[in-house]
């Protein structure tokens, strides 16, 4: 049986860890790399075989969702699973838009996250049935976009961290960015959704869903 190549990328030790740990144990797949770094993970991958890319939505400098973009284009055979800290409502449908196989929580359990991997390595694709149900729902409902929808992939991470009371100092240390960048992408944010304050984008996220 032909063993299946992972690669593993997620700024946190400890994450890789356990992974590794889980993966251990099982015949089918085996890991050849880790990072927790964005470049190094594209580097990787465009000079090696990768089967499935485990990738972490939160990466600094570059998201997590720039780096799926870019795998996909540079190794479309590749397939992603998103294990992120961020529920399946705030980035699983643009995930999935993007090209990923697959998508789940960092809260789920090591058999769910097998489970994923397996359903994955068959060709198939791998979101929560609660998900699942969501989207169709959301397709039957209306074709409507809301103003969140309409912004950047970073501009929603950043929205969403804005919205969780974070500064923008705490906001430019977790993504590696600049103060100056984090305010440009804040006025954006405000200018699109129509906003004039941070109280304002948290009342927004809690009203949508988005925490």
């Amino acid at each position: 049986m032909k063993q299946l190549k992972v690669f593993i990328a997620d700024d946190h030790l400890l994450i890789r860890e356990g992974l590794k740990k889980i993966l251990s144990g099982e015949k089918e797949f085996i890991v050849v790399g880790e990072s927790g770094d964005p470049d190094e993970v594209l580097d990787f991958i465009n000079e090696n075989e990768v089967d499935i890319l485990i990738l972490d939505l939160n990466m600094p400098g570059r998201s997590g969702l720039d780096v799926l973009k870019h795998v996909k284009k540079i190794k479309p055979e590749t397939k992603v699973l998103i294990l992120s800290m961020y529920p399946e409502d705030q980035f699983g449908e643009r995930t999935i838009k993007a090209g990923a196989s697959g998508y789940i929580t960092k809260e789920s359990a090591s058999d769910e996250l097998l489970n994923a991997l397996k359903k994955i390595a068959k060709g198939g694709n791998y979101i929560s049935q609660a998900f699942a149900e969501k989207l169709l729902y959301k397709i039957k409902s209306t074709n409507e976009q809301k103003p969140h929808e309409l912004l950047s992939d970073r501009e929603l991470q950043i929205m969403i961290l804005m919205a969780k009371g974070k500064t923008q100092v705490e906001i430019s240390n977790e993504l590696a960015l600049s103060t100056s960048t984090v305010n440009t992408y804040r006025s954006r944010i405000l200018e699109k959704l129509k906003l004039k304050s941070n109280a304002e984008i948290i009342r927004y996220a809690l009203q949508n869903n988005l925490l």
